[in-house]
């Protein structure tokens, strides 16, 4: 028995040998290979969705790996077409009131077009995230190459390549520091004088597109080590480009020779070269393009000269650790747990590899890491990741679910700070909000629609099918909020305060009486639930003459999602109020409100209903589960607080199916782990694996690269092992069967309180939970327990259901062990 331990470890190690070699800079001694952090391939990316990201919140890249000629495309956080601008035009809230009695009349294509005529912005869409450049390395003599293997460390944040070419091992690594602002690439050989190649910093043409001005880029050399990329942004539907960056590439040399040959930079028999790559634009702020991008760039350059290349990393890795380190999730490893992840992907679905979850989980927690930090602009649509000039839906913030769901994780996964951005975002665009509000609606308060961009316009867009979706604010002023829930901060609920007041103050105008109800409910109109036509009297598509195009509308009164987010931002505001003590006749007013919003109902059909109306749908299986908000992530709806509504919301769930683009999917994950079903859940991750994920685990929007389905992932697995939104810390709620034993340090609770724990069998071990800012604590483990703090027994009482209450203190950590 000992001889055949023995023999496996020695295979492994062997086989880590051949993953890594010497040369990696990924030490294997006395540490084992971790499936769970590891990303690995035996192929350079064939295609840029296929590449290994690096990022640190504003400079991006994706990286090919390949030999011969290997591409890393670069991405900078700040660089959109156009400048800042408005869309609000005034006086569209005189035709409110028709667009409404319309919807109410049962004319939902007079009110569609009265909407578009009158309450949409101008212009009818917003700018667009471009791509910034492209380092091209090509090598001499690597037509053929052995050995080849590349890799993503999410231990470290650190992606590599290596291969032997001629005799030769080589070795490029490549990461993205945020305390010295570069991206680093390290290109080393096993014997001396052998690194030869030619780079080239290449910008992006804008002018393909029709919708551009031609603008333009300049490529040119300096001095003998440097490489320089300048530039603007482009004009777009109207609106000039006024951003302005400059891009440099500065080498390093160990030995041989190099030269700038017009704007090629040419390096001849080194023993190692380092490229550090440093970007800059003149953007302040949404309103504000004065800066000096030059500058800014002379300032990256001058605080890296006369580090270390080993300096450097060390500080990029300690950075980026502090972060990534906080959290571990371990599930069973089996032997496909230790194949190339593309390979892992492909076998999930026939072969067990549990680990391959804890892989996707920590991959969607350093895609955050990598592309929202405090001080850059929020996780779009692709993070911080685009190669397109035009981008899939310009690669924007996208309201209605996906730029919430980018950041759904950022709490429970122990990242809160890396909301900042977000919550900056939400403070910006109560600017236009609170002027859309008023010239559109003749409403107080502050209003957001179904996307935004970095100059924080806040108008509808995109025309009356999408740009009626009012919530979009709320949604994500609800996140704003459960910032606070997890850390029960209250400098922080000072400050959003007023963002939370502006969205109430908007609803509490808005809101208009349900006709032919005596109910007394209140509803929004217009409404829209998100991108689903409904199926009812005066629905139909139709040809609009002035785009000579076939259209359907989903204008109509009070969809579902409208009246969850409002429930849920009149329940946080009405807390809000109390714990600052401020308002209290608005509040008042407020929790009055509240009880009058439209309820969730149940279609004759046995569905909840998606809309106020007992519509069907047009499309039985569409991507968006909008009218189950209130189940997750919002909290209307609960298997414990409202059990009458669960058969209808499994109802929708069956009839919706399993599979959908890649945040459909995510979404579903978490909805199933709330109604404690982890084995669905679980099958719904695996088709997502096969389906609607690339090989080193970004989502898909059917086939267009998003970050949302991979960011969504992540909170849908902490969701199946913790959930606290009950006001309850529930510990494997959903747990899945093939997931019997595991591991979870350092997650986040409602409460300010962080958990970890460990299970066999299905069953709670021990778990330790650390107190952030004391007050008391309630658990559901499902088992009798004893717990201890500091060595001592603590006296806790049972609230039934097999939940446990006792105090806590600012900063002591609490025992659980089975009893």
């Amino acid at each position: 028995m000992k001889k055949n331990v023995f023999a496996f470890f020695l295979l492994l190690y062997c086989s880590l040998q051949s993953i890594y070699g010497q040369n990696t800079g990924i030490s294997i001694d006395n540490k084992s290979f971790d499936p769970s952090t590891l990303l690995w391939y035996r192929s350079p990316a064939s295609v840029w969705e296929e590449a290994l990201p690096v990022g640190n919140g504003r400079l991006g890249a994706m990286v090919f790996g390949k030999y011969g000629e290997e591409r890393i495309q670069l991405n900078e956080d700040t660089y959109w077409s156009g400048g800042p601008y408005s869309t609000v035009v005034k006086g569209g809230h005189e035709k409110l009131a028709e667009i409404q009695k319309d919807i109410f009349e049962g004319k939902p294509l007079e009110a569609h077009k009265l909407f578009g005529r009158h309450l949409m912005g101008y212009p009818v869409e917003q700018q667009k995230y471009q791509s910034l450049a492209n380092i091209v390395l090509t090598f001499k003599n690597e037509k053929e190459v052995t050995g080849y293997k590349r890799w993503l460390d999410l231990a470290t944040g650190t992606t590599a390549v290596e291969y032997k070419a001629h005799g030769v091992t080589y070795t490029r690594e490549v990461f993205s520091s945020v305390p010295d602002q570069t991206i680093a690439i390290r290109i080393t050989a096993d014997k001396p004088g052998s690194i030869s190649f030619t780079a080239e910093l290449r910008g992006e043409r804008n002018s393909a597109h029709s919708n551009y001005a031609t603008d333009y880029f300049r490529m040119d050399g300096k001095g003998n080590d440097e490489l320089v990329l300048t530039g603007k942004s482009a004009d777009y539907m109207g609106i000039e480009g006024k951003l302005r960056y400059e891009v440099r590439l500065k080498a390093v040399a160990d030995g041989g020779t190099m030269k700038v040959d017009d704007i090629d930079l040419v390096v001849e028999n080194a023993n190692a070269v380092t490229l550090y790559f440093v970007a800059a634009t003149n953007f302040i702020n949404y309103k504000d393009v004065s800066g000096d991008h030059h500058a800014k760039v002379e300032n990256y350059l001058k605080n890296i000269e006369g580090k270390s290349y080993d300096g450097i990393k060390t500080a990029a890795i300690k950075d980026y650790q502090s972060l990534f380190n906080r959290v571990s999730l371990t599930l069973p490893s089996t032997k496909n747990s230790f194949l190339p992840t593309d390979e892992r992907i492909k076998a999930v679905a026939t072969a067990l590899d549990p680990q391959l979850a804890s892989l996707a989980y920590q991959f969607g927690r350093y895609v955050l890491i990598s592309s929202s930090r405090p001080g850059t602009e929020p996780a779009n649509l692709q993070g911080i990741w685009n190669n397109n000039m035009n981008p899939s839906w310009d690669s924007k913030y996208t309201t209605n679910i996906n730029a919430e769901m980018n950041y759904w994780p950022v709490e429970s996964s122990n990242l809160s700070e890396l909301a900042e951005p977000l919550i900056q975002l939400v403070k910006d665009v109560t600017d236009q909000g609170s002027q859309v509000a008023k010239e559109h609606y003749g409403a107080g308060g502050w209003v957001l629609h179904q996307n935004t961009d970095i100059w924080r316009v806040a108008a509808p867009m995109d025309g009356p099918t999408w740009g009626t979706f009012t919530v979009g604010g709320a949604w994500l002023t609800n996140q704003l909020w459960e910032h606070y829930l997890f850390t029960l901060d209250k400098n922080y609920l000072k400050d959003i305060y007023p963002v939370m007041k502006g969205a109430v103050q908007f609803f509490m105008d808005f809101l208009v009486p349900y006709p032919n109800n005596d109910k007394n409910w209140l509803i929004t109109c217009p409404s829209t639930s998100p991108e689903n036509p409904p199926k009812g009297p005066g629905y139909r598509y139709f040809f609009d003459e002035l785009t000579a195009m076939y259209y359907f509308t989903t204008i109509c009164a009070g969809a579902s999602i409208d009246m969850q987010i409002i429930s849920d931002l009149f329940g946080g505001y009405i807390d809000a109020s109390k714990v600052l003590g401020v308002d209290e006749d608005l509040s008042t007013a407020v929790t009055k409100a509240r009880a009058r919003l439209v309820p969730p109902q149940v279609g004759s059909n046995g569905m909840l209903q998606e809309w106020a109306e007992d519509f069907e749908q047009m499309e039985d299986k569409h991507r968006h589960i909008s009218l189950l908000y209130g189940l997750y992530p919002g909290n209307v709806i609960s298997a414990k607080r409202t059990p009458s509504l669960i058969e209808p919301v499994k109802k929708v769930l069956e009839e919706r199916g399993d599979e959908g683009t890649g945040f459909s999917r995510a979404w579903k994950m978490s909805l199933w782990a709330r109604l404690y079903d982890g084995d669905r859940a679980l099958k719904i991750f695996k088709g997502y694996l096969k389906q609607q994920s690339y090989p080193q685990l970004f989502a898909k929007c059917y086939t267009p690269l998003q970050v949302d389905g991979t960011l969504g992932v992540t909170a849908g697995i902490t969701e199946m092992l913790l959930q606290s939104h009950e006001g309850v810390i529930d510990l494997l709620p959903a747990l899945p069967t093939e997931w019997a034993e595991g591991k979870l340090t350092g997650a986040c609770a409602r409460g300010a309180f962080e958990v970890s724990f460990e299970w066999e069998k299905s069953k709670i071990t021990k778990a330790v939970i650390l107190s952030k800012q004391g007050g008391e604590c309630s658990v559901n483990a499902k088992i009798p327990v004893v717990i201890k703090s500091n060595g001592k027994k603590i006296t806790f009482k049972n609230a039934g259901n097999g939940v446990i209450k006792f105090l806590t203190k600012k900063g002591e950590q609490y025992y659980i062990t089975p009893k």
